[in-house]
């Protein structure tokens, strides 16, 4: 079979599962921290109800096996400036390096939605707000389980947007 060919056999069969998937349960808004560890949030009916880390490599079959209604992301290509208080030009030469790295896993996931026919926007880090600590994102998301701070980003990304139909 071609690539063409199993690149439209693919993208036909996660629609299909996103239009069952549609008439079964309330849409899914998927929240995305990218980064090398990406963090992932999903909200059903406006409830946060699973959250994970997942590498890079990952963040096509997660798409694709969620289907969501909506994806929102934090999007570091949003930023006209990154600040930086590096104490070296090593140090503010590495940070550069991996804000590139993020601005193409950011590119990567516009272009995985696009292709699965899944909305999705990006948030600036700015918009999204500072990081949230584990009691306060407790009180704010209902959330009672273990958390890392890019599981928190990925859900507080989303927060706005969790009761979007698409």
């Amino acid at each position: 079979m071609s690539r063409t060919a199993l690149k439209t056999e693919t993208l036909a069969v996660a629609r299909a599962k996103r239009a069952e998937a549609d008439e079964k349960v309330p849409p899914t808004v998927m929240g995305m921290d990218p980064g090398a560890h990406t963090g992932v949030a999903l909200y059903r009916g406006g409830t946060l109800v699973a959250l994970e880390t997942i590498t890079p490599r990952e963040i096509a079959a997660k798409l694709a096996d969620v289907m969501p209604a909506r994806l929102v992301f934090e999007d570091s290509r949003l930023e006209s400036f990154v600040w930086t208080s590096a104490s070296s030009k090593a140090t503010a030469l590495k940070m550069a390096r991996n804000v590139g790295q993020i601005d193409a896993w950011c590119t990567l996931i516009t272009e995985i939605c696009a292709d699965l026919g899944i909305p999705c926007h990006g948030i600036s880090p700015k918009a999204k707000g500072a990081k949230v600590a584990a009691e306060a994102f407790g009180r704010i998301t209902g959330w009672e389980g273990r958390t890392n701070g890019h599981e928190r980003d990925a859900a507080m990304v989303a927060w706005r947007y969790r009761h979007a139909r698409a």
